[in-house]
């Protein structure tokens, strides 16, 4: 588990932990492998424990009763996943399935809880990142009831131009039937406001290559939804 000691230590529910903290989680830790489109945990499932991604990426989404899909957020490597119900006692609100072949850290409950309460400070880290995941849920949910489809695509590429730390170009790193899904809204959708954003020259989409043409176009767009022809999509 040696091997795993810089990404669990620059893992945000772990970050600025010492390294003695850092040692006692990788000795709790269990290595699980996960295929391409396998079901990791169930909506309704005890939540017996969390994860952080090592390797692939990991969605998180809910099925309405006519199966219609609902992705609530895509987890990379270094990130935690399942925590939220470990430490409220309850189950899974949603499902967790791999992407793509990948690989994740476990953590049971019990091992956790009890490495906590020998150890009060690791629990500060945990309580900051549950509150950033109800900020994120809450920009979700109000993106998804007040803003149009394009408003929120728009919002979408802001926050990966940034997250990626380019100015300009970002990459997709999941397909757009799934980014379609994050959006809440259908492929066939999603590409015809790729397309009508393209034409305005906000973008210019090369693949899952993306490049931002206008900033500032997109920023009003994200917030208002109201540029030229895109406000009717």
């Amino acid at each position: 588990m040696k091997k795993y000691f810089e990404l669990i230590s620059q893992t945000i529910l772990f970050k600025g932990l010492p390294d003695q903290h850092i040692e006692a989680l990788l000795n709790i830790a269990q290595e699980k492998a996960f295929a391409k489109n396998e079901l990791i945990f169930s909506e309704g499932d005890e939540g017996n424990g969390f994860f952080v991604t090592v390797d692939g990426l990991i969605k998180i989404y809910k099925l309405s009763l006519e199966g219609k899909e609902q992705i609530f957020h895509i987890f990379s490597p270094g990130e935690p996943f399942g925590e939220v119900p470990v430490f409220s006692g309850q189950t899974f609100p949603a499902n967790a399935e791999a992407i793509s072949n990948s690989r994740a850290l476990f953590f049971s409950r019990k091992s956790i809880v009890k490495l906590i309460s020998e150890n009060p400070s690791l629990a500060l880290n945990m309580l900051a990142v549950l509150s950033q995941r109800l900020r994120q849920f809450t920009v979700q949910i109000e993106n998804l009831s007040l803003k149009e489809v394009p408003g929120r695509l728009a919002a979408h590429l802001i926050m990966l131009a940034i997250e990626q730390e380019k100015t300009d170009t970002i990459v997709l790193n999941i397909s757009k039937a799934h980014l379609a899904s994050l959006l809440g809204t259908i492929p066939e959708t999603l590409s015809r406001i790729l397309t009508r954003m393209a034409g305005q020259h906000l973008i210019d989409v090369q693949g899952r290559k993306i490049k931002l043409l206008d900033i500032d176009g997109l920023e009003t767009l994200a917030q208002t939804g109201r540029i030229a022809d895109v406000e009717n999509l």
